[in-house]
């Protein structure tokens, strides 16, 4: 596994007193300050990066105002950033798809979540004290970025692309794109350790779907928060053709994209 893109609990806790490595707690206010935080670590809700006003591309919060967040927290451009949450990742990874997109060229994901990081080591109800900086953004390029809109999944779709639904198994049969494999981002979670599988067991289980290195790679959701952990599973793994498609199937369904409904055989699920 990548460690420029997830990092393991042990990797954290030895570096914790490295100023330069940045820690976001991505979940709500009232769980940062009374359950308790990983040490060191600065509080961004999710809510406070994810923007259904589109004032970007989905539900991107836009640049500044993603700055803004970060020059609050006391971030500069050069630090390592570690986010983490208390889901598995999925909202964590949703804030490291977010920092990717506006140029932070260091954000990784901590493998588990905080109940995972609880288990070995020990956390904080303390505030850390912050200097607030000022986060110059630099947003890619649409030519760099992974994430892509309804004209390109279109064409995609003209192509041998493998097109991944990550939601439930009644979303997927309820409306679906043509031909996509479902693979709940889930199952890459072991429920025991709550951190991600070993990384032979995620690329068999992958392969099992037909989601190999080789083949390009459209991920998709409702709203783009769950294909944020595959795509940071994904690129840990060393994949390297995987799209993202932010606005999701809320926005095919509301240009009228054509999909497919009702269950699907064993075989073409996998």
């Amino acid at each position: 596994m990548d460690e420029s893109v997830v990092v393991s609990p042990d990797w954290l806790a030895a570096r914790l007193d490295d100023p330069t490595v940045r820690i976001v707690d991505v979940r709500d206010a009232w769980e940062y300050d009374g359950i308790g935080h990983l040490p060191g670590a600065v509080n961004v809700p999710f809510d406070s990066y994810r923007d259904e006003s589109d004032v970007d591309r989905g539900t991107l919060p836009g640049a500044q105002a993603f700055a803004d967040l970060l020059s609050e927290r006391g971030i500069d451009p050069d630090d390592t950033i570690v986010a983490y949450d208390d889901t598995h990742g999925v909202f964590a990874a949703r804030f490291v798809l977010t920092a990717l997109e506006y140029g932070h060229d260091d954000i990784r994901l901590l493998d588990g979540d905080y109940s995972a990081w609880n288990r070995a080591y020990e956390t904080t109800s303390e505030t850390p004290e912050i200097e607030a900086t000022d986060y110059e953004p630099d947003p890619l390029e649409p030519s760099e970025s992974p994430l892509v809109g309804y004209d390109a999944v279109a064409d995609a779709l003209e192509r041998d692309a493998v097109f991944v639904d990550t939601r439930e198994q009644d979303e997927f049969e309820e409306a679906r794109l043509p031909g996509a494999v479902r693979f709940d981002w889930r199952e890459v979670v072991d429920d025991e350790t709550r951190r991600l599988k070993p990384e032979g067991e995620l690329e068999a289980l992958l392969a099992e779907h037909g989601i190999t290195p080789d083949r390009d790679i459209v991920l998709y959701c409702n709203t783009a928060r769950r294909i944020s952990h595959t795509y940071v599973v994904l690129r840990a793994l060393g994949y390297e053709n995987v799209r993202f498609y932010e606005g999701s199937l809320t926005e095919w369904l509301a240009n009228d994209g054509e999909v497919e409904t009702g269950p699907v055989s064993t075989a073409d699920d996998n």
